[in-house]
């Protein structure tokens, strides 16, 4: 699946492979749960704003429910990701924790006394969207200068292209790497950066510093117990995680600077791991149903 397919592609291809793997599944399937890059409505399961998709008031649940004929749950994807490591992850039985995820985007999600933080409309725990620089750069969201626009993977790249557009930048292996400039991805700058090129290894500090940045924020706003650290961008450049535990335990106030600072468990699988945990808890189905999908 990619963005580019838009809702109708991606939502053909979500059922047909959903319907590849309910031909013969081991228990009977109760629900469907797709996480989403996106602000969702749970009670509809429409996908209110996905800005990284393009995607606005797309009715993802009912479409995906209509075509398989089961119950579907809707859910941010940083939040599915924060459900799994709270129940079965790194973050299992805690009662305060913040969840950062690191991918195409940056998102998060907290709970706070044991319960997980929904928000008036269900966006709380959009970190990727504070402010990190003032009037900085153009975000995919209204804003500018959003944490994601520096440390999400596409503003990684974008960084990355533009320099390497620049005239007065020396040659550089992530254009090689990449085949083209408009090929570039954060990938292949952390790829770059492990064999040393100069660019590359300014960039991926660059972003070390503005994670740092975040995550001292994200702590003190939130005074989790735990921050957990997941997402793409953490599975090819796991030093993230030292980053940021470093910067909480020096720049934090000293009441939030004790949180430890873990890797995800589940790594780039916690938001389809949440997401069936999620389906489940917020299906109703009858009893019998569920004591043979739980055998």
């Amino acid at each position: 699946m990619h963005a580019n397919d838009g809702p109708d592609g991606v939502i053909d291809t979500l059922v047909r492979v959903a319907r590849v793997v309910l031909e013969a599944p081991p228990v009977p399937p109760v629900a469907v749960g797709i996480a989403v890059a996106a602000q969702v409505d749970p009670a509809t399961g429409l996908v209110v704003h996905a800005p990284n998709l393009h995607w606005q008031n797309v009715p993802l649940g009912p479409r995906v429910a209509e075509a398989l004929g089961l119950p579907v749950q809707v859910v941010n994807d940083a939040r599915a990701a924060t459900i799994a490591e709270w129940r079965l992850g790194a973050g299992r039985d805690e009662s305060d924790l913040f969840c950062l995820i690191l991918g195409t985007g940056v998102g998060g999600s907290a709970v706070v006394g044991g319960r997980l933080v929904e928000g008036a409309t269900s966006a709380a725990g959009e970190v990727g969207h504070l402010t990190l620089v003032s009037g900085g750069r153009p975000c995919h969201c209204p804003n500018r200068g959003c944490f994601e626009a520096y440390v999400g993977g596409w503003g990684i790249a974008e960084r990355a292209q533009e320099a390497v557009r620049d005239p007065a930048t020396p040659p550089s292996a992530i254009q090689s790497r990449a085949g083209s400039v408009k090929k570039i991805t954060a990938r292949t700058v952390f790829d770059a950066a492990d064999d040393g090129d100069p660019l590359a290894v300014r960039l991926v500090e660059e972003t070390e510093r503005y994670l740092a940045d975040g995550a001292v924020s994200v702590v003190n706003a939130f005074n989790p117990r735990r921050l957990v650290i997941g997402g793409g961008l953490v599975a090819g450049h796991p030093r993230f995680v030292a980053v940021a535990e470093q910067a909480v335990r020096s720049r934090c106030q000293p009441s939030a600077a004790t949180a430890s600072v873990l890797p995800a468990r589940f790594g780039e699988e916690a938001p389809l791991i949440g997401a069936a945990v999620h389906a489940r808890e917020r299906t109703t189905v009858s009893p019998e149903l569920r004591q043979s999908a739980e055998r």
